[in-house]
């Protein structure tokens, strides 16, 4: 029997890469999603890969979301908390609103997921939890505060559950990925992008696949030592 994946934001970008390299290495995924209902059904359809839709920054619908794919598919080994949002502005024209919503799915996001899978993992004495952060949560971006303050937070959730969890056979680690050749990422101007290239040694985007590769190991056996790291993928951009 395969082990049953959860993969928040997992219809799209890199959630979407990610889903489809769980599942190409035998787990059985569900992808959850926020909004684009069209989009999801796309994905389903294409990939086979069911998607559930619940607001990551609701505790209660994240846990009834999580209860509902266990009812569907099985206990949930592995947790990828990859859903984020971009609330971008200058610090001194930064709304509080901007600062909450982004507080609320990224750095709540994570407690929301996996607190209500948490247990189970612990009774199992098996689990991979995968959390998505990225490069500006390990040295800031203008007009990011919000943002990079919630990614930051992110990789001090891993580096404590992999204390608590160790001992349970629970595994929690992170991705700090840079600049990924995202929908989002494309789609802004030329010059922006080009710009964005110039300061990538490696002289170029990241693939989404290649963060989901990363994933792939992480939450394999083969990775069962590894515990509270971060694997950083920005093509030498950023150094920690």
């Amino acid at each position: 029997m395969s082990r049953i994946a959860l993969v928040t934001g997992g219809s799209r970008g890199i959630g979407a890469a990610i889903s489809i390299a769980l599942k190409n290495a035998g787990y059985t995924v569900a992808a959850t999603y926020a909004g684009n209902d069209g989009a999801a059904a796309k994905f389903t359809k294409e990939t086979g890969i069911r998607s559930y839709k619940w607001n990551v920054a609701d505790y209660d619908e994240s846990a009834a979301g999580s209860a509902q794919v266990e009812a569907d598919l099985g206990p949930i080994d592995v947790v990828v908390a990859n859903a984020g949002i971009t609330r971008d502005a200058p610090f001194h024209k930064m709304t509080p609103q901007q600062w909450h919503e982004v507080v609320d799915t990224n750095l709540n996001g994570v407690f929301n997921t996996v607190h209500p899978l948490w247990n189970g993992m612990r009774e199992r004495k098996f689990g991979r939890v995968i959390v998505i952060s990225s490069i500006n949560g390990q040295k800031g971006q203008f007009a990011q505060v919000n943002y990079a303050a919630t990614k930051a937070g992110d990789l001090g959730i891993v580096k404590s559950l992999a204390q608590e969890g160790a001992r349970a056979g629970i595994t929690a680690n992170a991705i700090c990925p840079g600049y990924i050749a995202t929908d989002m990422v494309k789609a802004v101007p030329e010059k922006v992008r080009d710009s964005i290239v110039a300061q990538i040694p490696t002289g170029r985007l990241g693939e989404p696949e290649e963060i989901a590769r990363c994933v792939a190991f992480l939450a394999s056996d083969d990775a069962s030592f590894i515990n509270g790291s971060t694997i950083t993928a920005n093509g030498g951009q950023f150094f920690v």
